[in-house]
Protein backbone atom coordinates (compact mmCIF):
# COMPACT_ATOMS: atom_id res chain seq x y z
CA UNK A 1 0.00 0.00 0.00
CA UNK A 2 1.47 3.19 -0.99
CA UNK A 3 0.24 6.57 1.17
CA UNK A 4 -0.30 9.64 0.36
CA UNK A 5 2.65 11.64 -1.45
CA UNK A 6 3.71 14.31 0.93
CA UNK A 7 4.42 18.12 -0.41
CA UNK A 8 2.33 17.69 -3.16
CA UNK A 9 0.51 20.88 -4.15
CA UNK A 10 -3.23 21.48 -2.80
CA UNK A 11 -5.39 22.22 -5.82
CA UNK A 12 -6.92 25.06 -3.40
CA UNK A 13 -10.68 24.96 -1.56
CA UNK A 14 -12.78 24.32 -5.00
CA UNK A 15 -13.28 20.59 -4.01
CA UNK A 16 -14.53 20.20 -7.42
CA UNK A 17 -11.59 20.13 -9.08
CA UNK A 18 -9.47 18.27 -7.06
CA UNK A 19 -8.55 14.74 -7.85
CA UNK A 20 -10.61 11.78 -5.88
CA UNK A 21 -8.09 9.30 -4.07
CA UNK A 22 -4.30 9.98 -3.93
CA UNK A 23 -3.24 6.81 -2.12
CA UNK A 24 -4.51 2.89 -2.13
CA UNK A 25 -6.89 2.77 0.62
CA UNK A 26 -11.12 3.48 0.50
CA UNK A 27 -12.49 6.38 -1.98
CA UNK A 28 -12.35 9.38 0.59
CA UNK A 29 -12.93 12.87 0.25
CA UNK A 30 -11.70 15.31 -2.12
CA UNK A 31 -8.97 17.80 -1.44
CA UNK A 32 -9.69 20.90 0.57
CA UNK A 33 -7.22 23.87 0.47
CA UNK A 34 -5.32 24.76 4.19
CA UNK A 35 -7.54 26.79 6.92
CA UNK A 36 -10.71 25.67 4.66
CA UNK A 37 -13.86 27.45 6.95
CA UNK A 38 -16.64 25.07 5.15
CA UNK A 39 -19.64 25.41 7.39
CA UNK A 40 -20.37 21.95 6.33
CA UNK A 41 -17.01 20.82 7.72
CA UNK A 42 -17.47 18.03 10.62
CA UNK A 43 -16.10 18.99 13.74
CA UNK A 44 -17.49 15.79 15.82
CA UNK A 45 -19.25 12.76 14.58
CA UNK A 46 -23.25 13.61 14.18
CA UNK A 47 -25.80 10.88 15.47
CA UNK A 48 -26.40 10.35 11.64
CA UNK A 49 -23.23 8.75 11.08
CA UNK A 50 -23.40 6.74 14.44
CA UNK A 51 -27.51 5.24 13.06
CA UNK A 52 -25.18 4.60 10.09
CA UNK A 53 -22.62 2.78 12.44
CA UNK A 54 -25.32 0.57 14.09
CA UNK A 55 -26.59 -0.49 10.59
CA UNK A 56 -22.96 -1.49 9.32
CA UNK A 57 -22.49 -3.75 12.57
CA UNK A 58 -25.41 -5.60 12.14
CA UNK A 59 -23.73 -6.72 9.14
CA UNK A 60 -20.95 -7.61 11.95
CA UNK A 61 -23.07 -9.58 13.95
CA UNK A 62 -24.29 -11.47 10.55
CA UNK A 63 -20.75 -12.48 9.82
CA UNK A 64 -20.79 -14.25 13.06
CA UNK A 65 -23.94 -15.93 12.71
CA UNK A 66 -22.24 -16.78 9.30
CA UNK A 67 -19.69 -18.70 11.28
CA UNK A 68 -21.57 -20.18 13.98
CA UNK A 69 -23.29 -21.72 11.29
CA UNK A 70 -19.99 -22.54 8.50
CA UNK A 71 -17.50 -22.56 11.13
CA UNK A 72 -14.80 -24.60 8.59
CA UNK A 73 -12.33 -23.17 6.16
CA UNK A 74 -14.89 -21.99 3.46
CA UNK A 75 -16.73 -20.30 6.26
CA UNK A 76 -13.57 -18.30 6.92
CA UNK A 77 -13.26 -17.74 3.21
CA UNK A 78 -16.46 -16.45 2.78
CA UNK A 79 -16.57 -13.83 6.22
CA UNK A 80 -13.24 -12.93 4.36
CA UNK A 81 -14.79 -12.18 0.91
CA UNK A 82 -17.93 -10.47 2.18
CA UNK A 83 -16.14 -8.17 5.11
CA UNK A 84 -13.53 -7.19 1.99
CA UNK A 85 -16.49 -5.45 0.21
CA UNK A 86 -18.28 -3.97 2.99
CA UNK A 87 -15.00 -2.55 4.56
CA UNK A 88 -14.07 -1.11 1.84
CA UNK A 89 -17.23 0.96 1.22
CA UNK A 90 -17.65 1.93 5.03
CA UNK A 91 -14.34 3.00 4.81
CA UNK A 92 -15.44 5.56 1.57
CA UNK A 93 -18.50 6.52 3.72
CA UNK A 94 -16.52 7.55 6.75
CA UNK A 95 -13.55 9.19 4.63
CA UNK A 96 -16.45 11.30 2.78
CA UNK A 97 -18.43 12.83 6.31
CA UNK A 98 -14.45 13.05 7.06
CA UNK A 99 -15.00 16.18 4.58
CA UNK A 100 -18.51 17.14 4.95
CA UNK A 101 -20.97 16.55 7.43
CA UNK A 102 -24.63 15.09 6.62
CA UNK A 103 -26.46 18.14 7.41
CA UNK A 104 -28.44 18.68 4.50
CA UNK A 105 -31.88 16.74 4.13
CA UNK A 106 -30.69 15.48 0.49
CA UNK A 107 -27.34 14.37 2.41
CA UNK A 108 -28.66 12.83 5.32
CA UNK A 109 -31.57 10.95 2.70
CA UNK A 110 -29.29 9.98 0.61
CA UNK A 111 -27.34 8.39 3.54
CA UNK A 112 -30.34 6.71 5.01
CA UNK A 113 -31.11 4.96 1.35
CA UNK A 114 -27.93 3.12 1.73
CA UNK A 115 -27.83 2.00 5.30
CA UNK A 116 -31.17 0.13 3.61
CA UNK A 117 -28.74 -1.16 1.60
CA UNK A 118 -26.26 -2.47 4.45
CA UNK A 119 -28.94 -3.65 6.20
CA UNK A 120 -30.18 -5.91 3.08
CA UNK A 121 -26.59 -7.06 2.71
CA UNK A 122 -26.86 -7.72 6.39
CA UNK A 123 -29.98 -10.05 6.03
CA UNK A 124 -28.67 -11.88 2.95
CA UNK A 125 -25.18 -12.70 4.94
CA UNK A 126 -26.09 -16.12 6.92
CA UNK A 127 -27.19 -17.52 3.38
CA UNK A 128 -25.45 -15.56 0.75
CA UNK A 129 -23.35 -18.35 -0.35
CA UNK A 130 -25.74 -21.05 -0.02
CA UNK A 131 -26.64 -23.95 -2.84
CA UNK A 132 -29.48 -23.33 -4.35
CA UNK A 133 -30.53 -19.49 -2.79
CA UNK A 134 -30.48 -17.20 -5.49
CA UNK A 135 -32.52 -14.75 -4.70
CA UNK A 136 -30.80 -14.58 -1.07
CA UNK A 137 -27.72 -14.28 -2.81
CA UNK A 138 -28.58 -11.77 -5.45
CA UNK A 139 -30.38 -9.76 -2.59
CA UNK A 140 -26.56 -9.71 -1.31
CA UNK A 141 -25.47 -7.90 -4.54
CA UNK A 142 -28.13 -5.66 -4.80
CA UNK A 143 -28.02 -4.56 -1.27
CA UNK A 144 -24.16 -3.94 -2.00
CA UNK A 145 -24.79 -1.99 -5.25
CA UNK A 146 -27.68 0.37 -3.43
CA UNK A 147 -24.61 0.71 -1.09
CA UNK A 148 -22.07 1.66 -4.10
CA UNK A 149 -24.39 3.72 -5.95
CA UNK A 150 -25.59 5.64 -3.13
CA UNK A 151 -21.82 6.29 -2.56
CA UNK A 152 -21.34 7.72 -5.75
CA UNK A 153 -24.13 10.10 -5.55
CA UNK A 154 -23.31 11.62 -2.49
CA UNK A 155 -19.64 11.74 -3.19
CA UNK A 156 -20.57 13.61 -6.63
CA UNK A 157 -21.87 16.29 -4.34
CA UNK A 158 -18.39 16.66 -3.18
CA UNK A 159 -15.77 15.80 -5.66
CA UNK A 160 -17.25 15.23 -9.15
CA UNK A 161 -13.63 12.99 -9.88
CA UNK A 162 -15.87 10.24 -8.23
CA UNK A 163 -16.83 9.25 -11.66
CA UNK A 164 -13.48 8.18 -12.19
CA UNK A 165 -13.63 5.61 -9.36
CA UNK A 166 -17.75 4.95 -9.55
CA UNK A 167 -17.00 2.18 -12.47
CA UNK A 168 -14.62 0.05 -10.36
CA UNK A 169 -16.90 0.08 -7.16
CA UNK A 170 -19.70 -1.24 -9.75
CA UNK A 171 -17.80 -3.77 -11.15
CA UNK A 172 -17.50 -4.85 -7.53
CA UNK A 173 -21.49 -5.11 -7.13
CA UNK A 174 -21.76 -6.49 -10.27
CA UNK A 175 -19.45 -9.39 -9.71
CA UNK A 176 -21.05 -10.09 -6.39
CA UNK A 177 -24.90 -10.23 -8.07
CA UNK A 178 -23.13 -12.46 -10.77
CA UNK A 179 -21.15 -15.05 -8.39
CA UNK A 180 -25.49 -15.73 -7.32
CA UNK A 181 -25.78 -17.66 -10.59
CA UNK A 182 -22.72 -19.44 -10.16
CA UNK A 183 -22.53 -22.70 -7.77
CA UNK A 184 -19.29 -22.85 -5.39
CA UNK A 185 -16.35 -23.09 -5.46
CA UNK A 186 -16.61 -21.34 -9.02
CA UNK A 187 -18.38 -18.51 -7.06
CA UNK A 188 -15.45 -17.76 -4.85
CA UNK A 189 -13.14 -16.47 -8.21
CA UNK A 190 -15.92 -13.59 -8.80
CA UNK A 191 -15.69 -12.42 -5.29
CA UNK A 192 -11.85 -12.56 -4.62
CA UNK A 193 -12.25 -10.46 -8.11
CA UNK A 194 -14.41 -8.13 -6.61
CA UNK A 195 -12.49 -7.83 -3.70
CA UNK A 196 -9.49 -7.56 -6.07
CA UNK A 197 -11.29 -4.51 -8.12
CA UNK A 198 -11.91 -2.61 -5.15
CA UNK A 199 -8.85 -3.02 -3.35
CA UNK A 200 -6.48 -2.83 -6.42
CA UNK A 201 -7.94 0.56 -7.95
CA UNK A 202 -6.05 2.80 -6.35
CA UNK A 203 -2.93 1.09 -7.96
CA UNK A 204 -4.67 2.40 -11.44
CA UNK A 205 -6.26 5.30 -10.27
CA UNK A 206 -3.48 7.24 -8.77
CA UNK A 207 -3.50 11.30 -9.64
CA UNK A 208 -2.03 12.36 -6.50
CA UNK A 209 -3.44 15.44 -4.02
CA UNK A 210 -3.78 16.13 -0.56
CA UNK A 211 -6.68 15.23 1.93
CA UNK A 212 -7.39 17.41 4.76
CA UNK A 213 -8.44 15.13 7.34
CA UNK A 214 -9.88 16.30 10.43
CA UNK A 215 -8.46 14.22 12.91
CA UNK A 216 -11.13 14.40 15.94
CA UNK A 217 -13.79 13.29 13.64
CA UNK A 218 -11.99 10.46 12.17
CA UNK A 219 -10.52 8.91 15.18
CA UNK A 220 -14.24 9.42 17.06
CA UNK A 221 -15.58 7.75 14.19
CA UNK A 222 -13.43 4.56 13.96
CA UNK A 223 -13.70 4.18 18.15
CA UNK A 224 -17.48 4.61 17.89
CA UNK A 225 -17.48 1.44 15.56
CA UNK A 226 -15.58 -0.32 17.64
CA UNK A 227 -17.77 0.12 20.57
CA UNK A 228 -20.89 -0.31 18.54
CA UNK A 229 -19.16 -3.79 17.51
CA UNK A 230 -18.79 -5.14 20.77
CA UNK A 231 -22.08 -4.35 22.19
CA UNK A 232 -24.13 -5.33 18.89
CA UNK A 233 -22.00 -8.68 19.52
CA UNK A 234 -22.79 -9.16 22.89
CA UNK A 235 -26.73 -8.72 22.07
CA UNK A 236 -26.31 -10.92 18.97
CA UNK A 237 -25.35 -13.49 21.57
CA UNK A 238 -27.95 -12.85 24.01
CA UNK A 239 -30.67 -13.34 21.31
CA UNK A 240 -29.33 -16.51 20.25
CA UNK A 241 -29.23 -17.56 23.69
CA UNK A 242 -32.60 -16.78 24.40
CA UNK A 243 -34.57 -20.00 23.21
CA UNK A 244 -32.35 -21.67 25.17
CA UNK A 245 -33.64 -20.60 28.43
CA UNK A 246 -31.73 -18.68 31.46
CA UNK A 247 -30.25 -21.45 32.68
CA UNK A 248 -26.29 -22.20 33.73
CA UNK A 249 -25.43 -23.65 30.88
CA UNK A 250 -26.75 -20.45 28.94
CA UNK A 251 -25.48 -17.55 31.91
CA UNK A 252 -21.58 -19.05 32.70
CA UNK A 253 -20.45 -18.97 29.09
CA UNK A 254 -22.63 -15.75 27.96
CA UNK A 255 -20.52 -13.78 31.03
CA UNK A 256 -17.44 -14.58 30.69
CA UNK A 257 -17.92 -13.83 26.97
CA UNK A 258 -18.84 -10.46 28.33
CA UNK A 259 -16.05 -10.51 30.63
CA UNK A 260 -13.81 -11.42 27.78
CA UNK A 261 -15.07 -8.24 25.34
CA UNK A 262 -14.91 -5.96 28.18
CA UNK A 263 -11.52 -6.63 28.96
CA UNK A 264 -10.60 -6.27 25.02
CA UNK A 265 -12.86 -2.54 25.50
CA UNK A 266 -10.23 -1.62 28.07
CA UNK A 267 -7.40 -2.08 25.68
CA UNK A 268 -9.21 0.57 23.47
CA UNK A 269 -10.66 2.54 25.44
CA UNK A 270 -9.96 2.50 29.03
CA UNK A 271 -5.99 3.15 27.89
CA UNK A 272 -6.90 6.03 26.25
CA UNK A 273 -5.90 4.78 22.71
CA UNK A 274 -8.80 7.00 20.96
CA UNK A 275 -7.46 9.78 22.50
CA UNK A 276 -4.05 9.72 21.83
CA UNK A 277 -4.65 8.60 18.25
CA UNK A 278 -6.81 11.81 17.90
CA UNK A 279 -4.12 13.71 19.64
CA UNK A 280 -1.54 11.97 17.12
CA UNK A 281 -3.26 13.27 14.22
CA UNK A 282 -3.62 16.77 15.02
CA UNK A 283 -0.27 17.03 15.83
CA UNK A 284 0.94 15.62 12.63
CA UNK A 285 1.63 17.68 9.33
CA UNK A 286 -1.30 18.12 7.40
CA UNK A 287 -0.01 16.86 4.50
CA UNK A 288 0.92 13.68 6.18
CA UNK A 289 -2.49 12.90 7.97
CA UNK A 290 -4.13 11.09 5.46
CA UNK A 291 -1.19 8.30 5.88
CA UNK A 292 -2.39 8.32 9.77
CA UNK A 293 -5.63 7.99 8.57
CA UNK A 294 -5.12 5.05 6.83
CA UNK A 295 -2.63 3.13 9.19
CA UNK A 296 -6.33 3.79 11.48
CA UNK A 297 -8.56 2.01 8.36
CA UNK A 298 -6.23 -0.94 7.60
CA UNK A 299 -5.78 -1.57 11.81
CA UNK A 300 -9.35 -1.69 12.48
CA UNK A 301 -9.57 -4.91 9.62
CA UNK A 302 -8.36 -7.74 12.60
CA UNK A 303 -10.15 -5.27 15.07
CA UNK A 304 -13.17 -5.66 13.88
CA UNK A 305 -12.46 -9.35 12.70
CA UNK A 306 -11.76 -9.92 15.89
CA UNK A 307 -15.06 -9.26 17.17
CA UNK A 308 -16.81 -11.01 14.72
CA UNK A 309 -14.66 -14.26 15.67
CA UNK A 310 -15.23 -13.97 19.33
CA UNK A 311 -18.98 -13.36 18.84
CA UNK A 312 -18.83 -16.89 16.92
CA UNK A 313 -16.94 -18.24 19.63
CA UNK A 314 -18.99 -17.10 22.45
CA UNK A 315 -22.27 -18.10 20.16
CA UNK A 316 -20.85 -21.95 19.39
CA UNK A 317 -20.28 -22.60 23.74
CA UNK A 318 -23.88 -21.32 24.77
CA UNK A 319 -25.92 -24.56 25.95
CA UNK A 320 -22.79 -26.76 26.23
CA UNK A 321 -20.96 -25.86 29.33
CA UNK A 322 -17.62 -27.11 30.81
CA UNK A 323 -16.69 -29.44 28.08
CA UNK A 324 -13.94 -29.14 25.70
CA UNK A 325 -14.80 -27.36 22.12
CA UNK A 326 -12.16 -27.13 19.63
CA UNK A 327 -13.75 -25.23 17.21
CA UNK A 328 -14.93 -22.73 19.87
CA UNK A 329 -11.95 -22.37 21.50
CA UNK A 330 -10.15 -21.75 18.12
CA UNK A 331 -12.68 -18.72 17.42
CA UNK A 332 -12.28 -17.39 21.08
CA UNK A 333 -8.21 -17.45 20.84
CA UNK A 334 -8.53 -16.43 17.34
CA UNK A 335 -10.63 -13.93 18.36
CA UNK A 336 -8.97 -12.29 21.29
CA UNK A 337 -5.43 -12.66 19.01
CA UNK A 338 -6.66 -10.50 16.18
CA UNK A 339 -8.15 -7.88 18.19
CA UNK A 340 -5.39 -7.47 20.37
CA UNK A 341 -2.79 -7.72 17.12
CA UNK A 342 -4.70 -5.17 15.25
CA UNK A 343 -4.50 -2.50 18.71
CA UNK A 344 -0.84 -3.66 18.50
CA UNK A 345 -0.99 -2.49 15.00
CA UNK A 346 -2.91 0.49 15.33
CA UNK A 347 -0.17 1.51 18.18
CA UNK A 348 2.60 1.20 16.36
CA UNK A 349 1.47 2.97 13.28
CA UNK A 350 0.76 6.28 14.83
CA UNK A 351 3.18 6.04 17.32
CA UNK A 352 0.57 6.40 20.66
CA UNK A 353 2.23 3.82 22.43
CA UNK A 354 4.06 0.80 23.35
CA UNK A 355 2.93 -2.78 21.27
CA UNK A 356 5.49 -5.34 22.89
CA UNK A 357 2.84 -6.70 25.34
CA UNK A 358 0.18 -6.50 23.33
CA UNK A 359 1.94 -8.84 20.55
CA UNK A 360 3.01 -11.04 23.44
CA UNK A 361 -0.63 -10.93 24.61
CA UNK A 362 -2.23 -12.01 21.32
CA UNK A 363 0.45 -15.12 21.31
CA UNK A 364 -0.91 -15.91 24.85
CA UNK A 365 -4.32 -15.63 23.42
CA UNK A 366 -3.41 -18.04 20.91
CA UNK A 367 -2.03 -20.46 23.20
CA UNK A 368 -5.46 -20.75 24.89
CA UNK A 369 -7.03 -22.49 22.19
CA UNK A 370 -5.30 -25.88 23.83
CA UNK A 371 -7.27 -25.03 27.27
CA UNK A 372 -10.46 -24.96 25.28
CA UNK A 373 -9.75 -27.85 23.33
CA UNK A 374 -8.81 -29.76 26.01
CA UNK A 375 -10.87 -28.78 29.31
CA UNK A 376 -13.51 -26.15 28.57
CA UNK A 377 -14.23 -23.15 26.46
CA UNK A 378 -15.08 -21.87 30.04
CA UNK A 379 -11.91 -22.56 31.29
CA UNK A 380 -9.94 -20.80 28.37
CA UNK A 381 -12.04 -17.64 28.57
CA UNK A 382 -11.53 -16.99 32.37
CA UNK A 383 -7.97 -17.86 31.58
CA UNK A 384 -8.12 -15.47 28.44
CA UNK A 385 -9.69 -12.87 30.94
CA UNK A 386 -6.80 -12.87 33.48
CA UNK A 387 -4.26 -13.14 30.97
CA UNK A 388 -5.78 -9.93 29.14
CA UNK A 389 -5.66 -7.91 32.79
CA UNK A 390 -2.18 -8.94 33.61
CA UNK A 391 -1.06 -7.14 30.31
CA UNK A 392 -3.14 -4.12 30.96
CA UNK A 393 -1.26 -3.82 34.64
CA UNK A 394 1.86 -4.54 33.26
CA UNK A 395 1.06 -1.75 30.51
CA UNK A 396 -0.20 0.91 33.74
CA UNK A 397 2.87 -0.26 35.42
CA UNK A 398 5.62 0.21 32.21
CA UNK A 399 3.58 3.76 31.52
CA UNK A 400 4.17 5.14 35.39
CA UNK A 401 7.91 3.79 35.43
CA UNK A 402 8.52 5.70 32.47
CA UNK A 403 6.55 8.59 33.39
CA UNK A 404 8.78 8.91 36.86
CA UNK A 405 11.88 8.63 34.98
CA UNK A 406 10.83 11.74 32.54
CA UNK A 407 9.74 13.44 35.54
CA UNK A 408 13.70 12.80 36.91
Amino acid sequence: MTGPEPGTASPGPDRTAGPVSPQSGPPGPGPVGPGSTDPDAPLRVTTLELFFDLVFAFTLTQLASLLVHRFTPGGALEVLLVFGVLWWMYGGYAWLTNTRAPTRTADRLLLLVGMAGFLICGLAIPRGFGPGDTETRVALGAGYLIVVLVHSALFYRVNRNIVRVTPFNVSAALLVIGAAFIPSPASYLLWVAAVAVQWLSPVIIHPGGRFNIRPAHFAERHGALVIVALGESVAAVGIGAAPAGVTFAVILPAVIGLAVSAALWWTYFGDGDDERAEQAMAATDPDRRAGLALATYYAHIPILLGVVALAAGTALTIGSPAQPHPRQAIAVAGGAALFLAGSAWFRSALRIGPVALRLAGAGFALATAALGAGVSVEAQGAVLLAGIVAMLAAERRASARTGAEAGR
